[in-house]
């Protein structure tokens, strides 16, 4: 609470003010393995909300106050700090709007939790700050928080407007220069780290930009280069977690040792059995076998020691090595829970019913949309080879022309994006159709696939391709080929899924306007904190996906069937994205057209949850 000033509550001051008075706080801090506490070395101020000093223009500033004591708490599953201060204001100073921290250690950093303090009559200010605070010796500069209070630009105190602005001025940088870790910088740049021209199997083209290859921006995390002609910027490790983000994207001590523990089981379960694979080669021999491996827990062999340098050279340090090979010693391949669907029937993954279940209830159901044209037709204007012979006696009672008026004929389409680069992927060493799979919605609500279209590019020069259309079956030859189509379909699916609809509809397309807030919008500005949960830990987790999964050679490389044209072709398909199109009115209008009942029961249902 807020008392009479006490000279021994501050011993820095050599004339402290007549009139003069204490305003107790509490600071808490996580507690980080490896780095030191801030201790007294670390001092804040106080910037008045309310009143002005002339000579800055800026809120009345107070003298500094160190911090005391130090006991251990929790917050949350978080281990904390609990600290103290104390500051000795004048009478007069008003409302505190914001906090100045200076970090006093030489090297370390700290994760501040909040700053809380105790005024008069019962009241108290909060500062929540989740940040990572870096010594004063290389920022120059102090850490500000301001108070959680929401302002619009024209309605921000007066005191508080010059903080305001030099804050996002300091947060824009100048474009230039080689970032550092300490440095809260949001600078845009293009996909120009993704790829190693030192290593010809690894060269990638710059994505982001151009009209010829485009993409969403990403936050500059390197140093600054030319990349007119292409040039990328070298990866060390497979796994690298010495680059620079700005301090406020950086995962929290808990977020961070949640995501390295799974990162250490994904390396386990991932970089080892491949590393074995390549050592040993591969011995999948059935389905009965896939099984097994998936839903019993088997002994985790020996890794010899081949394995283990090919492991020792994937991560980037030592001490990390260290970590990673001790889990390799006591982690086991992780046990999943046998699917309620095959409990009891361990073939009913192969039914017709289960595979639409699982392409609308799974991961990527987005990408089913209402057929509005039969046949189906390309983006170039070119009919599917589907007819009607092959899917009428799959209607039942109901025709085509019905199916199609009573809007129950629908598309799963990874047709158009995939045929431009399946020359290119299929010489890779795998064999990728591009597919239609046409859906029939039954009376009971559930969705019933009734042809399957692959096609390829034809052998001759030019747009000419090569289709063949599959129909349920369930016994002999055709029954096989059946199940391969399926088969096929749901590998465009799962790739599309991984690579489109949450790499670059997700993560990649909402950077950019993380970058855009930071840069444009005060923390105290409402619409920064209606997104700022949204925004958490994206960048960070984009910014290991670039080092780790979409890297040349990376996992996502080594796993999805797109292969080392993966980027590519999703810059391509990022060239008709829409921003418009991605409410989700919009979106179903454009999937379900004519479908008005639906959306404008969503429209005034979005309206009466604002209200």
């Amino acid at each position: 609470m807020q008392m009479p000033f006490c000279p021994k509550l501050w011993d820095r001051s050599p004339v402290p003010p007549a009139n003069a008075i204490a305003v107790n706080g509490t600071v808490v801090v996580a507690n980080t393995f490896g780095l030191s506490a801030p201790g007294k070395s670390t001092t804040l101020r106080l910037f008045s909300g309310t009143q002005i000093d002339h000579e800055t223009g800026k809120g009345k500033l107070s003298p500094e106050a160190p911090l005391r004591g130090g006991k251990k708490s929790k917050h949350g599953k978080t281990s904390t700090t609990t600290y103290h201060v104390t500051f000795v204001v004048d009478a007069d100073f008003g409302t505190p709007g914001a906090v100045s921290v200076r970090n006093g250690n030489r090297a370390d950093r700290f994760f501040l939790r909040h700053v809380r303090l105790e005024l008069a009559e019962d009241r108290s200010i909060h500062f929540e700050c989740n940040s990572w605070v870096y010594p004063y010796k290389k920022t120059a500069a102090d850490r500000l928080f301001f108070v959680n209070t929401s302002y619009l630009p024209s309605k921000t105190p007066e005191a508080l407007v010059l903080l305001r602005d030099e804050e996002l001025r300091s947060l824009r940088g100048d474009g230039k220069g080689e970032r550092k870790d300490w440095e809260r910088i949001y600078d845009y740049d293009r996909y120009n780290d993704l790829g190693n021209p030192d290593n010809p199997e690894h060269v990638r083209p710059v994505v982001g930009g151009t009209r010829t290859h485009p993409y969403p921006r990403r936050c500059r995390t390197g140093r600054a280069i030319s990349n007119t002609d292409g040039v990328t910027e070298t990866r060390k490790h497979v796994i690298n977690l010495d680059f620079y983000i700005p301090p406020d994207e950086r995962f929290s001590p808990g977020k961070l040792e949640e995501v390295l523990k799974l990162g250490v089981q994904a390396v386990t379960h991932f970089v080892i059995p491949e590393a074995r694979t390549l050592v040993h080669g591969n011995d999948f021999k059935s389905m009965e076998q896939l099984r097994k491996d998936l839903y019993s827990r088997p002994v985790q062999p020996a890794v010899d020691g081949e394995v283990m340098e090919r492991l020792k050279s994937s991560v980037p340090s030592h001490k990390t090595y260290k970590q990673v090979a001790k889990a390799v010693k006591e982690e086991h391949p992780a046990k999943f829970p046998i699917p309620q669907v095959i409990q009891q029937d361990p073939e009913a993954w192969r039914s017709d019913e289960e595979f639409a279940r699982e392409m609308l209830a799974g991961l990527n159901p987005v990408a089913i949309k209402r057929l509005q044209t039969f046949p189906p037709v390309s983006s170039g204007g070119k009919r599917s080879s589907i007819t009607a012979e092959h899917i009428k006696s799959q209607l039942g009672d109901v025709t085509i022309e019905m199916a199609m008026h009573q809007k129950r004929l629908y598309i799963l389409d990874h047709h158009d994006y995939l045929m431009p680069y399946l020359r290119r992927i299929n010489t890779l060493g795998v064999c990728i159709y591009a597919s239609r799979t046409l859906l029939f919605l039954k009376a009971d609500g559930t969705l019933k696939p009734v042809v399957i279209e692959l096609s390829l590019p034809s052998d001759g020069e030019g747009d000419t391709e090569l289709s063949r259309v599959f129909l349920p079956a369930t016994h002999g030859t055709e029954g096989h080929l059946w199940q391969l189509a399926k088969a096929h379909v749901s590998v465009n699916d799962s790739g599309y899924h991984q690579l489109i609809s949450h790499w670059l509809f997700t993560h990649a397309a909402v950077e950019p306007f993380i970058i855009a807030t930071r840069r444009q919008l005060s923390a105290m500005h409402p619409i920064h904190k209606l997104l700022e949960p949204h925004f958490k830990d994206t960048m960070q987790i984009n910014t290991l996906a670039r080092s780790i999964l979409l890297n040349a050679g990376g996992i996502l490389e080594r796993t999805m069937y797109p292969g080392k044209y993966a980027v590519e072709m999703s810059s391509a398909i990022y060239g008709d994205w829409r921003f418009t199109e991605q409410s989700l009115p919009n979106d179903l209008l454009k999937r379900y057209p004519d479908h008005f009942s639906l959306i404008f029961h969503l429209i005034f249902l979005g309206q009466q949850m604002t209200i």
